[in-house]
């Protein structure tokens, strides 16, 4: 083994043991003292009926049976997968995310290493690995911090943390991203992106094919379960039918920009007699299209709402844990929980714009500027500001982006989060599925962009 070699593995075994134990711990602590809560609850039953082998099938209150796929399947397909082996107790599901946590922060630590110096990469991972959001989310029965893992893993993959050619690269890391559809379905919006991350410096041909593999391996994962909803429901759906549930929702200023309950918003007239899960959800999306279409500007209006929903409050973990047990998270616990939460997420956001600041490349001057505003914007209440201006100020950097996967991804997945949310609508637990993708990127500003690792994991010149 190389010096090098021995030198990534002892800071990948460090990376993997600070997050394994940060959130083991909290996994422990939480297993008898926080039950599921708001979607938690769903996802509990529907992998506790596909451990006892009913599958993803609700059971109503008169007895009745039927196939569901309202929630995406990934999540409690996997947490059913642990609740069969262990028992369906909350405490399995949640070492299953202190698992995922844990590669999140190894995947961060090899995406980074790529494009950036070993102290980079390192902070990269231990950012991952002590981020208190994605800490504190593990006792949570949810799906974002596991969606974000995924993306992350199969950002690394396509960096070729292990030598073969592009292609093989695309192929794994489309199967990685597919399951990662499979948690949470709009990430096969960053097919593309994992595409170009594999196929970096091959040119426009090889991009365009590896793009198009990365998006095939995905769809391929989700065959199987698209074929089973196409026979099982009224309608086919890649993997889950509350798409226009959400439109109709994010349609309505009762949200401001973000969730509102149905008995406040009033269900379509032509929807109160369709009662088939597919059916409806589709009798919902004509609703909710038809209402944005006659008058566009007011849902227009919301989308700085639902940036500001998703981006602005980060407090994931102090909602959910509140929820789950206010007589042990009671509101000066959330208080605290939530300003930890925020404190690192606006830290992750600040090293991220510093990092892509002081990336070398075009426009230097011009992006420094919309970086300190972006910075200046971040410590305000309209942080989604901040994020945005962090997209821009690493687009200034034009082809020289793609030399990073690390800020490639990174960039990628803000932009299809706030993208998606801006048109349904916003909640702060949607920000845990960029942070590991940040956090690889933020490292990078302790130390200067540049490649350090070539391809076979030798020091680069």
């Amino acid at each position: 083994m190389s010096v090098v070699a021995s030198i990534r593995r002892r800071d990948a075994l460090l990376v993997v043991g600070v997050a394994l134990a940060a959130r083991l711990t909290l996994a422990a602590y939480g297993a008898g003292r926080f039950p599921p809560v708001d979607d938690g609850i769903f996802y509990h039953t529907v992998a506790s009926r596909i451990a006892d082998g009913f599958g993803y099938t609700w059971l109503w209150p008169d007895g009745a049976v039927t196939y569901a796929a309202h929630y995406p399947v990934g999540y409690p397909g996997l947490v059913g997968g642990c609740y069969a082996v262990f028992g369906a107790r909350a405490g399995v599901a949640m070492l299953m995310n202190a698992v995922f946590g844990a590669l999140g922060a190894f995947a961060a630590y090899s995406l980074a290493a790529r494009s950036a110096t070993r102290s980079a990469a390192l902070a990269g991972g231990l950012l991952v690995a002590l981020e208190p959001a994605l800490v504190l989310y593990t006792p949570a029965l949810m799906t974002e911090a596991v969606a974000g893992a995924l993306v992350v893993a199969a950002g690394a993959v396509a960096a070729g943390e292990r030598p073969g050619s592009p292609w093989q690269r695309a192929l794994v890391a489309g199967l990685v991203l597919g399951v990662g559809v499979l948690v949470r379905p709009e990430l096969v919006l960053l097919s593309p992106v994992v595409g170009l991350v594999a196929a970096r410096g091959l040119g426009l041909r090889p991009s365009v094919s590896s793009m198009a593999l990365v998006l095939g391996a995905s769809l391929c994962v989700c065959a199987p379960w698209t074929a089973r909803n196409c026979a099982r429901l009224e309608h086919c759906a890649l993997v889950s039918v509350n798409g226009g549930w959400n439109l109709y929702i994010g349609s309505s200023p009762l949200g401001r920009g973000g969730w509102a309950p149905l008995e406040s918003i009033g269900v379509p007239s032509e929807c109160r007699t369709v009662f088939g899960e597919a059916e409806k959800d589709a009798c919902f999306g004509r609703a909710g299209l038809r209402k944005i279409a006659g008058d566009p500007l007011p849902w227009l209006a919301l989308v700085p709402e639902k940036l500001a929903a998703t981006f602005d409050y980060g407090t994931a973990s102090a909602h959910y844990l509140a929820a789950s047990n206010p007589a042990l998270v009671g509101e000066r616990e959330k208080t605290f929980i939530g300003a930890l939460e925020l404190f690192g997420q606006r830290l992750l956001l600040l090293l991220g714009l510093v990092a892509v600041a002081r990336a070398p490349g075009p426009r230097a001057r011009v992006r420094i500027a919309v970086a300190a505003l972006a910075a200046v914007a971040a410590l305000l209440p309209s942080a989604w500001l901040g994020w945005v201006g962090l997209v821009v100020a690493a687009l200034l950097l034009g082809q020289v982006l793609l030399a990073s996967p690390a800020m490639l991804l990174a960039v990628s997945t803000v932009v299809v989060t706030a993208g998606v949310h801006a048109v349904f609508f916003g909640a702060a637990r949607y920000t845990l599925v960029c942070l590991p993708s940040l956090a690889a990127l933020s490292g990078m500003a302790v130390m200067p962009f540049r490649p350090r690792f070539d391809s076979r994991g030798e020091v680069a010149g």
